[in-house]
């Protein structure tokens, strides 16, 4: 075992844990789970069958991440963060084929207590807002809060704010890396310095 488990966490036979990962009190890990490296998984965790999670993702207590839920390199889930993977669930109905495919890109921060409905993809450095319902595709870099979220603003891959606009044309410098974000439109763009 290339990783550290407490000694009340089950990880079922099969599943594929990286390197220096952290599997932390009570956690569940089903066996088809594929888990990358240096990934902390908090207290009270689930991880299903049909997850892929990135290398340095950490994922905070009492999260449970769903079949069909992939997480890039470096997704951070705050605690009690919440996903789906059925969008009209029945307890008397089965939709277990129905299972709609949510993905987190690389980067990307889901504040505690959001919930995530399946089916959408939340884009690069994303920052997800705590307590916000993603029911729509978010934007790379995009700042997103509420119920439901609605985008007001952009942050860089450092994890702060840019005075830039919502659309239109734009440019800011993040002043801990230098790293250069031009806005065309709805899209943003990072460069690693000053084109």
């Amino acid at each position: 075992m290339n990783h550290y488990q407490h000694p009340s966490a089950i990880v079922d036979d099969g599943a594929q844990i990286g390197e220096g990962s952290r599997v932390w009190h009570f956690v569940h890990v089903c066996g088809g789970a594929v888990i990358g490296r240096g990934v902390s998984m908090g207290q009270n965790v689930f991880i299903g069958n049909k997850v892929v999670i990135g290398d340095y993702c950490k994922i905070q207590n009492n999260v449970s991440v769903y079949d069909n839920v992939t997480l890039g390199e470096g997704v951070f889930c705050g605690p009690s963060m919440v996903f789906t993977n059925v969008y009209n669930p029945r307890s008397l109905v089965e939709r277990k084929s129905e299972y709609r495919d949510t993905l987190v890109k690389k980067g990307a921060t889901l504040g505690a207590n959001c919930t995530i409905v399946c089916g959408v993809t939340v884009g690069e450095f994303a920052f997800v807002g705590a307590g916000a319902v993603i029911n729509k595709d978010v934007p790379d870099y995009a700042l997103v809060v509420g119920v439901p979220a609605k985008q007001i603003g952009w942050m860089s891959e450092f994890g702060e704010q840019l005075n830039l606009p919502l659309e239109g044309q734009g440019k800011a410098i993040c002043q801990h890396t230098g790293a250069v974000y031009q806005l065309d439109g709805k899209q943003l763009t990072k460069y690693p310095s000053q084109p």
